[in-house]
């Protein structure tokens, strides 16, 4: 029987040229949840592109980039550069992104609540949209980035963890789960703590920021610090142009929706939490005999809280 010869060289080259483009013309998933998270921060023309196609979706399947442009009273060239901003390659793969919602259609459960609502409707709504929020997170998390943020964390002598207001909470969480596992970290939520532990940081160091905007002055001021002093940094912030990520070494998204009455609401923390439960299962699993022993040194430890 003879034997199959192995491509060669030459022919794989050939072929990855196609599957390249294959890839950066495949859909992107939740488009149209990506682009109501990115709204709010776009300039003006953007935006303008934002609402067009956020106003009828489904048109846009059948409109050329020229169409597009005139209906959002913009240039061909911003079209394009809006499709960039959301990862995409071009106008087309912003249609195929947007067809294959409408084939497969993602339930948005409206989070405000009314006044007439019931008891059974608003635990709907806003179960509802955490279990959205988690779906939305899972398809704009970047697995490669996630990977390059638990080796920056596990690779550092120390780990600061930054966050302010409503991220506090999800800091907390965090430090307290990574010395669960015997990693060397420190917490700061108070702004000025965080200013002076910045900056007296160093290459050595690695700082991981909780911010959903990404534009709180206080932590984008430390993560700014942090990376001026040679610190590497990992930040965790909502799907969205915000200043935070211009001193990120790796920024894993959310994807949280705010609402009316509750801005910066559970959505947003239960999104963080799953993120920070991703990096958590990395860095045990990277350092698996280390993290099972200081988590047996530490539920012994603990042992001695219960009754």
């Amino acid at each position: 029987m003879p034997t199959r010869k192995k491509p060669s060289a030459r022919a794989l080259a050939a072929v990855e040229p196609a599957r390249r483009r294959s890839v950066e013309r495949a859909p992107v998933e939740h488009v149209l949840a990506r682009i109501r998270a990115m709204q709010p921060t776009l300039p003006r023309g953007a935006r303008q592109i934002a609402d067009f196609v956020l106003s009828q979706p489904s048109e846009i399947m059948h409109m050329s980039v020229t169409e597009l442009a005139e209906g959002a009273e913009v240039s061909e060239g911003s079209v394009i550069n809006f499709c960039r901003s959301l990862g995409m390659s071009g106008f087309q793969q912003l249609k195929l992104s947007l067809a294959q919602e409408s084939v497969q259609p993602v339930q948005y459960i409206q989070e405000d609540l009314d006044l007439d609502d019931t008891a059974d409707l608003y635990c709907r709504k806003i179960f509802h949209a955490g279990i959205q929020a988690l779906r939305d997170t899972l398809s704009v998390l970047d697995p490669q980035v996630l990977e390059q943020a638990v080796e920056t964390l596990r690779s550092a002598d120390r780990i600061e963890i930054y966050g302010i207001g409503s991220a506090a909470t999800i800091a907390e969480d965090a430090h307290f789960r990574m010395l669960r596992i015997g990693l060397n970290v420190r917490l700061a939520v108070d702004s000025h703590v965080q200013a002076i532990s910045a900056a007296q940081t160093g290459p050595h160091v690695a700082v991981l920021t909780i911010s959903h905007s990404g534009a709180t002055v206080e932590t984008v001021a430390a993560t700014r610090l942090a990376k001026e002093a040679g610190a590497r940094t990992v930040v965790i912030t909502n799907y969205a142009r915000s200043p935070i990520q211009s001193y990120a070494d790796h920024v894993l998204f959310t994807m949280a929706r705010e609402t009316r009455y509750r801005t910066e609401a559970m959505t947003s923390r239960i999104a963080q939490l799953c993120v920070v439960d991703a990096l958590i299962a990395g860095l045990a699993l990277a350092d698996y005999e280390r993290s099972s022993e200081a988590l047996r040194q530490t539920f012994d430890v603990l042992a001695i809280k219960r009754f």
